[in-house]
């Protein structure tokens, strides 16, 4: 249908056709449509030609420009260093137990002891040197004991 036939009323086109008729004449009416009929169609094919061209345009800048891949990339870039620099932070945040470190045993040295109390010592006497010890009877306890 034609493009302005939708915004006008019946009546509107009953008014135009007759202003047309006053104007033109009857025997012109029918040039007039013809070359009227020829001129929207250019217009029409002109205006798809156009709208084509700006599609296949459209198409050809994201053929050319693909942002998609272009963010990715601009990402990656940015995020390699970035994971490497993480990769790295947790490597040294780890926590290693220490080696152990093996001291090895020596024997300790013997204790020193002074002389005066290695004489004292009860341990460093022999069964043959100690005094011998008599056991008392109930007799010479009772003596010894006070009144």
């Amino acid at each position: 249908m034609i493009l302005f036939l939708s915004d006008v009323a019946g009546s509107e086109v009953l008014l135009i056709l007759v202003f047309v008729l006053m104007f033109f004449g009857s025997k012109s009416i029918p040039g007039l449509a013809k070359t009227m009929g020829r001129t929207m169609r250019q217009i029409k094919d002109a205006s798809q030609e156009l709208q084509d061209e700006i599609k296949k345009s459209g198409v050809d800048i994201k053929k050319d420009l693909n942002i998609n891949r272009m963010i990715e990339e601009t990402v990656d870039e940015i995020e390699r260093p970035l994971q490497d620099q993480v990769r790295e932070m947790d490597a040294s945040m780890r926590f290693q137990a220490p080696t152990p470190f093996h001291i090895p045993e020596s024997p300790l040295p013997d204790p020193v002891v002074p002389a005066t109390l290695q004489e004292d010592n009860p341990t460093d006497v022999t069964p043959e040197e100690a005094p011998k010890v008599t056991p008392k009877t109930n007799e010479e306890k009772a003596s010894n004991k006070p009144s």
